[in-house]
């Protein structure tokens, strides 16, 4: 029987958070700012992409960059809240392969969950 096994990549709290910031940095500068955001948010969405990857990556680094090119939605932490995502989908990753393990140590049949 052929395992469907899926590998979910969790980054770095504290990245997502530096991330997050560096692309609110850009209040700082008022005059400055809208320029940063053009060159930042095409480097931002390459970063999300690479970060989370598979379809969180795609379709965050999408919303990402319209995040950060889009004036005045920088103060939106997309960074973050797509850790806890992927951090949600990683916990019921894990959940969901113990109770194989565990259904494989009772010697029960294991279905796919």
């Amino acid at each position: 029987m052929k395992e469907n096994k899926k590998e979910l990549r969790l980054p770095n709290i504290g990245l997502c958070i530096l991330l997050d910031l560096i692309g609110m940095a850009t209040y700082i500068f008022p005059a400055l700012g809208e320029f940063a955001d053009v060159v930042w948010a095409p480097i931002s969405g390459y970063i999300f992409f690479k970060l989370f990857g598979g379809r969180l990556g795609m379709i965050g680094s999408v919303l990402n960059f319209l995040e950060e090119i889009i004036p005045f939605t920088d103060i939106i932490p997309s960074f973050t809240i797509a850790w806890f995502i992927r951090k949600k989908e990683t916990d019921k990753l894990i959940q969901q392969n113990e109770k194989v393990l565990q259904k494989r140590q009772e010697g029960k049949p294991v279905m796919n969950v």
